[in-house]
């Protein structure tokens, strides 16, 4: 009976045939005959490089102006700190909150997370199955709150055309986007069998 629990089976990606495997030595299917790769180990890779390309495009996206204003003659340049601070200043407490929360919070949570289910083993944390797979859900719920910093800047350009002031999205606009998006990748990317 132990022996039977043991056992690890994986599916052909030619014919679809259903194989025993061990974890040691190469795997043949018992159908077509083809070879069999364990992918466990090509998905922990896939995350981790999406994983580390939006940590990376982080940094200018915190760094560099994420929108420019000008008016009358004058330009001004926001970072996504810079704009909270002026959102706070002028009053707009909820939305200087909700920006805060889903550019700087929301990302470095997310990544902190990812981290986390990625290198359990290696980092010795002992997690159960039931809080690890809890993470990876909290995971997958706040990724796309990022995205409103996005759209902020999409709605304010709408809105600003319309009176004197003219708007641009910055460099970090663009740089933001894309570590959510490669965030939202590597979360998609993970393989859920890290977690047993």
């Amino acid at each position: 009976m132990s022996r039977e629990k043991n056992k690890n089976f994986i599916s052909c990606k030619v014919c679809g045939a259903v194989n025993e495997c061990d974890k040691e030595g190469e795997v043949r299917c018992r159908r077509c005959g083809c070879k069999i790769y364990e992918t466990k180990n090509r998905h922990f890779q896939l995350s981790l490089a999406f994983l580390i390309t939006a940590m990376i495009l982080y940094i200018p996206a915190n760094i560099f102006p994420i929108l420019k204003t000008y008016t009358l003659g004058s330009e001004t340049d926001n970072t996504i700190l810079g704009g909270v601070i002026a959102l706070w200043e002028h009053g707009s407490y909820p939305i200087a909150v909700i920006v805060f929360l889903a550019s700087i919070v929301v990302p470095i949570v997310k990544f902190a997370i990812l981290i986390i289910l990625l290198f359990w083993r290696k980092l010795k944390i002992k997690l159960s199955f039931i809080t690890k797979n809890k993470l990876y859900m909290l995971a997958e719920i706040i990724g796309p709150w990022s995205m409103i910093d996005v759209f902020v800047v999409g709605i304010l350009s709408a809105l600003i055309h319309f009176n004197i002031a003219k708007i641009k999205p910055g460099i970090a606009a663009t740089a933001f986007a894309l570590s959510v998006i490669f965030t939202m990748l590597s979360a998609i990317s993970f393989d859920k069998r890290i977690l047993e």
